[in-house]
């Protein structure tokens, strides 16, 4: 399971108190800004954490380092997760303790040194630093895409490597956000991203056509959504990471066995490729940092523009071809 992504572990109810924690919460989540998804795997994971101290007759406000790393056990030897649903599960209660020291409910984060001593990786188990993220060269990319027989399928994971867009940016598009006549993609504004404006290429063009008129097949008609599930509603985040390492691990680019980061082909990695091959084919930095979208770090942007037919042309320049056939 891919980092962000809302294990299968059925919580059990949460006491009255624990409720009226996790409402507020959920509302301060809200209120940063955080996506609809990400704040109810947040609430997800902490039901499940609260379900842990309920059993041992510990309270939230009680929790300290050996509590945590007996945590970090029972996760991993009986609820038998992955080390990425671990680091789900960490980053949602280091976010609830931020809140609860912010709400002076608590005088520290608690959370913050286990992680920093426990959750980092070795070679083949928790503890050392984890490895760069799984890059594949453009022949391997095309190998992946050409590979992939179903038009929807085939659909996303072009879209994600041939515009670099984030996974949740790409389950919030709607039909109506495609323009096929100039090529080009208007995302949903978030907290993350500064340009919404992307472009696509004539390889990517025919396959989402080709989707356009499939998906008619499959789309409930009160779904506005690009990518439909085989029941017709909205696909989410589950579904895009299953169609990315499902063709993935049939071509040999995605290892589920085992916990190295770098034998995972997942669809950030799409946008790791993005990245990597058009700054490696020579565009400007500029270029790619618009296209990705990342919020400036420095005030003086606010006076630089890029002009969109200019990051059009540089686009299409650079964007590798994968020979679609």
């Amino acid at each position: 399971m891919e980092r962000g992504s809302v294990p299968s572990l059925a919580p059990l109810p949460s006491t009255g108190a624990d409720n009226v924690k996790l409402g507020e919460f959920k509302e301060d989540c809200k209120l940063r800004g955080m996506s609809h998804g990400s704040t109810l795997s947040y609430i997800s994971s902490i039901r499940i954490f609260m379900q842990f101290l309920d059993a041992r007759g510990k309270a939230v406000e009680g929790v300290d380092k050996i509590l945590l790393k007996a945590y970090i056990d029972h996760l991993l030897n009986e609820r038998k997760v992955a080390f990425p649903t671990l680091e789900s599960h960490f980053s949602a209660l280091s976010a609830f303790y931020d809140w609860l020291v912010f709400e002076e409910e608590m005088p520290s984060n608690p959370v913050l040194p286990v992680r920093k001593r426990y959750l980092r990786r070795y070679k083949g188990g928790v503890g050392l630093e984890q490895g760069e993220r799984k890059l594949i060269s453009v022949e391997e990319m095309a190998r992946l895409v050409n590979s992939i027989l179903n038009v929807r399928d085939r659909a996303v994971v072009l879209l994600l490597a041939k515009t670099g867009m984030r996974r949740g940016e790409l389950i919030s598009l709607d039909v109506q956000d495609v323009d096929l006549v100039k090529m080009s993609i208007k995302l949903k504004p978030t907290a993350k991203r500064s340009n919404r404006l992307l472009f696509f290429d004539e390889e990517t063009k025919r396959i989402l056509v080709e989707w356009l008129h499939m998906r008619e097949q499959y789309a409930r008609a009160d779904c506005p959504a690009l990518f439909v599930t085989e029941s017709g509603g909205r696909a989410n985040k589950n579904h895009i990471y299953g169609i990315v390492t499902k063709h993935a691990e049939r071509v040999g680019l995605h290892n589920p066995k085992v916990e190295r980061i770098e034998d995972h082909f997942t669809p950030h990695c799409c946008r790791h490729w993005f990245t990597t091959h058009l700054r490696r084919r020579g565009m400007p930095r500029e270029h790619i940092q618009e296209l990705r979208g990342d919020i400036r770090p420095d005030a003086m942007d606010i006076y630089y523009h890029l002009d969109p037919e200019d990051l059009r042309k540089s686009y299409l320049a650079y964007m590798p071809s994968l020979g679609m056939t």
